[in-house]
């Protein structure tokens, strides 16, 4: 079964409805647009089973994505390990933690796999030749990455102080790297010219309502991979906000269509202090997003003026989730943390979301006894430079085992 139950694009704010183009904005009151679907027609049709018997990637939930057909780019991308995390959960003292790990997604090691298979596969459907983005590092690697395997032209805008891995991660790719004095609200300004201009698809301007809903593609597989159930805590890391709704939207599609039952799933969300627009709205009890001047090492999660800020902040206030942010310093520890109990090495990213989720643990937000998802979106090779300094040195010795003796007695090695 292929069939599409994609709608139209529709008005967050008015209402009002779309055919499905590349368009972003209302015309009327110039709200954000978003897909929907027409659930009914996949009711007692896209069952568990037939989920089951498709091919371990994100396209096994093919119908609640906005394609036609099969996908054109990223065939294999997603379906990423559910890692239940013990020595984790130990250290946290929770009962029951499980680890997202979308750092080891392909082809990039980043969730930004699954909204560009999205947004790519759409932006060929248009019979768009060269796509775009404005990024923050992991969204450019994987716009270019995912461009060249599919044989399109691509440029990626990213603001020029950005971590050499993530720059490399894009030029290895052959895609064009422009380098943009400023911020990445800076960037996004410009490629929103730069769109209406030359016309290109940009996959978080003009493709943005197709490219979001690849988010939700994570959702679902945390779902799948718990048996089938919603977890009852899950923590998402925010820069624009979008990852946050995606996750809250994928949970209420699976219990619509009779997936999982309602475990009134709490959605909670971590920034860090350095850029914590979103954060603080929701600890100040108020509706208003105040965009700031970002400065934190969580650079990918650096959007001072986040586009779905004010959505993410109702998801966490509906669902009876919370909020919080760390410093650069916590966040260095909890990407250690990491590594040290479950061998996983996150991007800063990661670290904003671990430690956000303990200051959460300990101050009772999130109870001790009950399930709780980290979603851990990429990969710390992405941002070395963060832990260059805080981990041990290599301890040199030349190849004598009398040497190594000397070194493992002050070891205490038996």
């Amino acid at each position: 079964m292929s069939e599409s139950i994609v709608r139209a694009l529709k008005c967050r704010e008015c209402g009002h409805e779309y055919k499905i183009e590349p368009t972003h904005v209302c015309e009327f009151c110039f709200g954000p647009l978003e897909v929907v679907y027409d659930y009914d027609k996949l009711q007692g049709k896209f069952t568990r089973e037939l989920i089951e018997s498709r091919p371990q990637n994100m396209w096994r939930y093919k119908e609640l994505l906005p394609i036609d057909g099969e996908p054109k780019v990223g065939a294999n991308n997603g379906y990423t390990p559910l890692v239940k995390a013990d020595r984790l959960a130990k250290a946290l003292g929770v009962k029951e933690l499980y680890i997202k790990n979308d750092s080891v997604c392909y082809p990039t090691l980043s969730f930004k796999d699954r909204v560009v298979s999205v947004a790519l596969s759409k932006a060929v459907e248009f019979g768009f030749k060269t796509v775009a983005c404005a990024s923050t590092g992991n969204l450019a690697g994987s716009v270019a990455a995912n461009a060249a395997a599919a044989g399109l032209e691509s440029y990626v805008f990213i603001p020029e102080d950005l971590e050499q891995g993530k720059v490399l991660g894009a030029a290895i790719f052959g895609t064009n790297v422009i380098g943009i004095r400023g911020q990445y609200d800076d960037v996004n300004r410009l490629c929103s010219e730069v769109a209406g201009k030359y016309g290109w698809a940009f996959v978080n301007v003009n493709v943005r309502p197709f490219y979001a809903e690849g988010s939700k593609t994570l959702g679902y597989e945390m779902m799948e991979q718990l048996g089938w159930k919603a977890p009852k805590h899950v923590v998402v890391p925010m820069a624009s906000g979008s990852l946050c709704t995606k996750v809250d939207k994928s949970i209420k599609e699976f219990i619509k269509l009779g997936l999982v039952e309602d475990n009134q799933t709490a959605v909670y969300g971590a920034q860090a202090t350095g850029c914590s627009p979103i954060s603080k709205s929701v600890k100040d009890g108020t509706d208003m997003i105040h965009p700031v001047k970002a400065n934190t090492i969580a650079k990918s999660l650096a959007i001072g003026n986040p586009a779905d800020g004010y959505y993410a902040n109702q998801v966490m206030k509906e669902s009876g989730g919370y909020a919080e942010d760390i410093s650069d310093e916590e966040i260095i520890t909890a990407m250690k943390l990491l590594a040290e109990t479950e061998g996983i090495f996150a991007e800063t990213a990661g670290g904003v979301t671990l430690g956000c989720a303990q200051k959460m643990i300990e101050s009772g937000r999130i109870p001790r006894d009950e399930s709780i998802v980290l979603c851990i979106t990429g990969n710390g090779l992405k941002t070395q430079e963060a832990v260059l300094n805080e981990v041990n040195k290599p301890r040199i010795i030349n190849a004598s085992l009398k040497e190594f003796d000397v070194l493992a007695e002050a070891d205490g090695v038996q």
